[in-house]
């Protein structure tokens, strides 16, 4: 990137627009209180990173969303920052390079992200028969952003596809709701099909398995996959749905016998409780 200025410069807030179409969401959480009380107190440590919009006297932002927010609410009406002259594309590359170091980044995010990065490399003309790594071997898109980030490729690729998804279950992958693994099978469902899941998710109070999502990927391929197969799939009971009481180990040993195995210390709970609760009506009966 070229800087235009060697220094930061202050720029009123009014002249900075976000990056459009950034995947990085700025929410008003209990870190970004933080971020605001931070800025109140010592300014902004760290400038932002921008681009001029062409024929205007407006920058956009490359690195300092959230930095930038904060300066908002916080009152502040002007932001140091770098300025770097960049056109569209590469500076939708530098903004996923310079929010995939965060330390929370939402799966939705980091998939739009790599999205957003393998679309820029493709309009600049980006060939992958001219680009080898150390040992000579050719690379593919998805190779060159696996090196610059945490994720391998396949790990790239399968990100990519969440943003097939429609955005409800998106927010269930966000959320922790649903596995990486759940939402790229699913990601292959068209949009009617994710909409017929998702009626069941909120039907039944529960989120697809790996193996159902599995199975309707499969049924889809097969052209098998209607509205009830969905329903007849996300019907069944998961083994995690099954509802469990837990007691703890020491009660327990207060009042088995020893040496029993988990077999034989089932087996004598479900009898105990049967006596008792035979125990309770016969009581009842003579009240």
């Amino acid at each position: 990137m070229k800087n235009t200025m060697k220094k930061p410069v202050n720029i009123p807030v009014s002249k900075l627009r976000p990056f459009e179409g950034h995947p990085f969401k700025v929410k008003d959480d209990e870190e970004m209180n933080t971020l605001i009380e931070s800025v109140q107190t010592q300014g902004i440590l760290s400038p932002l990173i921008v681009r001029p919009i062409e024929n205007t006297d407006e920058y956009e932002v490359i690195s300092g969303h959230r930095r930038l927010h904060a300066a908002v609410k916080a009152g502040i009406t002007e932001v140091p920052a770098f300025i770097y002259a960049l056109d569209r594309d590469s500076a939708a590359i530098a903004v996923v390079d310079s929010n995939l170091h965060r330390e929370h980044i939402l799966p939705s995010e980091k998939a739009f992200a790599y999205k957003m990065k393998l679309d820029a490399m493709s309009r600049q003309g980006f060939r992958s028969d001219l680009t080898s790594d150390q040992v000579g071997r050719k690379l593919e898109t998805a190779d060159i952003i696996a090196q610059q980030s945490d994720d391998s490729k396949t790990q790239v690729r399968r990100y990519i596809r969440l943003t097939n998804l429609i955005p409800e279950l998106l927010e269930f992958m966000d959320e922790g709701k649903m596995a990486l693994s759940v939402g790229v099978e699913l990601s292959f469902l068209d949009e009617q099909s994710q909409y017929d899941v998702l009626e069941q998710c909120e039907q039944n109070d529960c989120t697809p398995s790996y193996s159902q999502a599995f199975r309707m990927h499969k049924a889809d391929r097969e052209g098998l996959l209607t509205k009830a197969v969905i329903q007849d799939i996300m019907c069944e009971e998961k083994a995690n749905q099954k509802e469990t009481i837990k007691v703890s180990a020491e009660r327990l040993r207060a009042v088995l016998p020893k040496e029993m195995d988990s077999q034989k210390t089932e087996d004598f709970i479900i009898r105990a409780c049967k006596h008792y609760r035979k125990y309770l009506r016969n009581r009842d009966r003579e009240r």
